[in-house]
């Protein structure tokens, strides 16, 4: 909407265009342009939306605002398997902070934190990746004497550093809750940290606090 306004237009160049949408925050975003989606599927995964989707896509064009890097494929694939037309639009980028915070190192390695919540794949790899560079060092390997070296007259030949991990990442994890906001998330998950305590039932935010207040109150 920003880009429509910087172009002297608003809201009124969608007449007449039908308006789908993932879930109830994206919903609740289009309500601030008085804007109503024509369609929510009623699992909130986009699976949902190609699965559940109202009317036959063949022809149909379909405008995709997206991620710019890394968002999932299935919704497009799916979409131009049923025949529909579609524009990909680069909308936001995500991004890995360069290093985890060292108070977040601390807090993991003193077992000082009860429950990880994960919203999305992306934020899981993301988590893996910071907690695996924090946790990694590459050891330098003594050079060679150049006195010894240059009596042969050869060259050192370049070393491939091995990492040399400081502590099992997963270990870090042990008493901790990694709580997850759907299947999607949780399959990644189980790849990268190999569990999942917590799934939502609603694939919202509010489905995984209200999945982790249960988690709590069954364990007490």
């Amino acid at each position: 909407f920003e880009r429509l306004l910087t172009q002297g237009k608003d809201a009124r160049v969608l007449a007449g265009v039908k308006i789908a949408v993932v879930g109830k925050k994206t919903a609740s975003s289009l309500k601030q342009y008085s804007l109503q989606p024509d369609f929510i599927p009623l699992n909130f995964v986009a699976d949902s939306l190609v699965e559940h989707f109202p009317e036959p896509l063949a022809g149909k064009k379909i405008l995709f605002p997206r991620v710019e890097t890394g968002g999932r494929q299935v919704l497009i694939e799916e979409l131009t398997a049923q025949r529909a037309e579609i524009v990909e639009v680069a909308a936001y980028e995500s991004g890995c902070p360069a290093q985890i915070l060292p108070g977040v190192l601390e807090a993991l390695q003193q077992r000082d934190v009860d429950v990880l919540t994960f919203a999305s794949s992306k934020t899981v790899k993301n988590f893996y990746q910071l907690l695996v560079e924090a946790l990694t060092c590459n050891l330098e390997p003594t050079p060679p004497l150049l006195t010894e070296l240059s009596k042969e007259n050869i060259l050192p030949q370049p070393i491939q550093l091995q990492p040399v991990y400081l502590e099992n990442p997963r270990s870090l994890l042990d008493g901790v809750c990694i709580a997850s906001i759907g299947p999607q998330t949780s399959k990644t998950c189980h790849q990268l940290l190999g569990r999942v305590d917590v799934e939502a039932q609603e694939y919202t935010l509010e489905g995984l606090t209200a999945a982790i207040e249960q988690w709590i109150k069954d364990r007490n």
